[in-house]
């Protein structure tokens, strides 16, 4: 009798302690600190010497990504201000071909645009589109404005842009000749970067455009 008393007791233990686990398990709650510590599990967070590691190292990382983020951009916008500019150039050939008259693009200075028709509607409204309104008319229409990219402050103009002139076939010419262009047509610059800091826009024998990243030292423009 005293035998079968003790296995009961041990039975009851045994369920009892089984349940308090099945407990524990289901729900996630109900498990004591005391069954946690007979698991082997150990609860614990960050420590503060942790957490200033931590902060420290993104605040290195940080250092390090926002110059190059910084010149990452300044890059992009010269870039996209000297592709407005052979988008411009672009638009005057082909608004000369398509209305078989005269398109200029526009210099920032008075005397290079000249003073006729063309040239007084250009004013210096660096690279705006006017076209000849008929062949050989002295009334002009506007084709493009200035590119919005030259209003960026850090983006310049270094020196002065060629004028262009094209003619129905579609060949850039200096304004009132028949030379073609063949040259530098406008050097653009940043002044937000150290290396590849200009983008010059050529045109070859009045036709071909092209552009090169140049790294010039000193002040821009």
């Amino acid at each position: 009798m005293h035998y079968a008393g003790r296995r009961q007791q041990q039975g009851a233990s045994t369920m009892a302690y089984a349940f308090a686990g099945w407990r524990g398990h289901s729900t996630g709650r109900f498990m004591s600190k005391r069954v946690f510590r007979r698991r082997g599990f150990r609860v614990r967070g960050f420590t503060l010497v942790e957490m200033m590691i931590t902060i420290t190292v993104a605040a290195i990382l940080l250092m390090i990504a926002v110059p190059s983020f910084t010149n990452i951009i300044n890059s992009n916008r010269l870039k996209t201000t000297a592709n407005a500019m052979i988008g411009a150039l672009n638009t005057a050939r082909m608004s000369a071909v398509q209305r078989n008259a005269s398109v200029q693009f526009c210099s920032n200075s008075a005397a290079s645009n000249t003073g006729d028709a063309l040239g007084g509607a250009c004013g210096t409204n660096a690279g705006a589109v006017i076209a000849s309104s008929s062949p050989g008319a002295t009334t002009t229409t506007p084709v493009l404005t200035a590119p919005s990219e030259l209003s960026i402050p850090s983006i310049q103009i270094h020196g002065t842009i060629a004028a262009i002139r094209f003619n129905g076939q579609g060949q850039g010419l200096t304004p009132q000749t028949t030379t073609p262009i063949d040259g530098l047509v406008v050097d653009v610059c940043s002044t937000a970067l150290s290396t590849n800091n200009h983008i010059q826009v050529n045109m070859a024998a009045g036709n071909i455009i092209t552009s090169t990243p140049i790294t010039i030292a000193g002040a821009c423009p």
